[in-house]
C-alpha cells in the first residue's frame, strides 16, 4: 500500500482543504489547480488526489481519465477528512474508495464482471464486494492520473489521439506506467478501446506482460451504445483468457 511516487498531494493538500465546503467548479477548474495546459491541442490537466496505489491488489481496473464528477468527489473527500483523519496516505485511500466508478458505470462493471466469473476466481460472493469489504483486492486508476479535459468537457481518450499527444504521453509515462509497476502480475482490465490502446503500447515497451491484460472488455459508460454487442462478442475469449490467467497465477504460487 502507499501513495504514488508522482504524487502532487503535499503540494495541493491545503488549497484543497481551503476551499469552502459548497465551492464551485470554477474553484477548483482554476489557474490555482491547472497542471498543464496546451492551447494549440485545448486540453487541460488539473490536480486531484487519485494517488493511492495499492500494491496488493489482485485486479487493476483501468480507465483513461477521472472525469469533472471524479474531481470534485475527491476533493469533497479531502474537505470532510479534515480534523478526523491525519495521515495522507489514509485520506488517499478515501478518496480512491469514494470516488472510483460510482453511480451507473460501477453497476454495469460489476454485471459484467460477474457474468465472466471473475468473483468466483477471486472467492467473493459478487465482483461488487471489490468496492466493499474485498477493496484489498483491487486497483482502481486511470491511464492519465489527472483530470484531462478536451474543450472544457471531459476528454475521452479519441481527440486528439492519447498516444500522439506528447502532453498527453508524457502523463502515462511518468504517472501510470510507474503506478503499475509497483505492483506484481495483477489482472488489469481496460475500460474501453482508448485505454486497450495505451496497456498495449506499454506492453509492447514492456511495462507489463500483455497476457494479463483483458482485451476486448467494453467501456461500462451508460452512454456507451455498443457495450452488450461488443461484451458478448469477446465474452467467450475473455472467459478463456481468465481461465489461463488465474490458472497460471496458482502455478506460480
Amino acid at each position: 500500500m502507499g501513495i504514488a511516487n508522482f504524487s502532487n498531494y503535499t503540494k495541493y493538500k491545503d488549497l484543497i482543504n481551503a476551499l469552502p465546503a459548497a465551492y464551485t467548479d470554477e474553484m477548483i477548474q482554476s489557474e490555482e489547480f491547472l497542471l498543464e495546459r496546451d492551447e494549440k491541442k485545448k486540453l487541460e490537466i488539473y490536480y486531484a488526489p487519485f494517488e493511492y496505489v495499492n500494491e496488493r491488489a489482485k485486479v487493476v481496473i483501468v480507465g483513461i481519465t477521472p472525469g469533472l464528477h471524479q474531481m470534485k468527489k475527491s476533493y469533497s473527500t479531502v474537505i470532510n477528512a479534515k480534523g478526523h483523519i491525519h495521515i495522507d496516505e489514509e485520506i488517499l485511500l478515501e478518496v480512491k474508495k469514494k470516488s472510483s466508478f460510482e453511480g451507473p458505470m460501477r453497476k454495469n462493471l460489476v454485471q459484467m464482471l460477474d457474468e465472466l466469473g471473475l468473483h468466483e476466481y477471486l472467492g467473493v460472493s459478487s465482483t461488487l464486494d471489490l468496492f466493499n469489504e474485498a477493496s484489498h483486492l483491487v486497483h482502481t486508476s486511470s491511464v492519465l492520473a489527472y483530470p484531462v479535459f478536451y474543450n472544457g468537457k471531459n476528454y475521452s481518450g479519441t481527440t486528439p489521439n492519447i498516444l500522439k499527444t506528447e502532453l498527453l504521453k508524457k502523463y502515462i509515462m511518468d504517472g501510470f506506467a510507474t503506478e503499475i509497476g509497483a505492483i506484481d502480475r495483477p489482472l488489469i482490465i481496460p475500460l474501453g478501446v482508448n485505454v486497450s490502446k495505451v496497456l498495449n503500447y506499454l506492453a509492447d515497451q514492456d511495462y507489463l506482460d500483455s497476457n494479463n491484460i483483458l482485451l476486448g472488455f467494453p467501456h461500462p459508460s451508460g452512454g456507451n451504445g455498443h457495450r452488450h454487442k461488443q461484451f458478448a462478442e469477446n465474452k467467450e475469449q475473455m472467459r478463456l483468457m481468465l481461465q489461463r490467467y488465474f490458472s497460471k497465477d496458482m502455478t506460480m504460487g
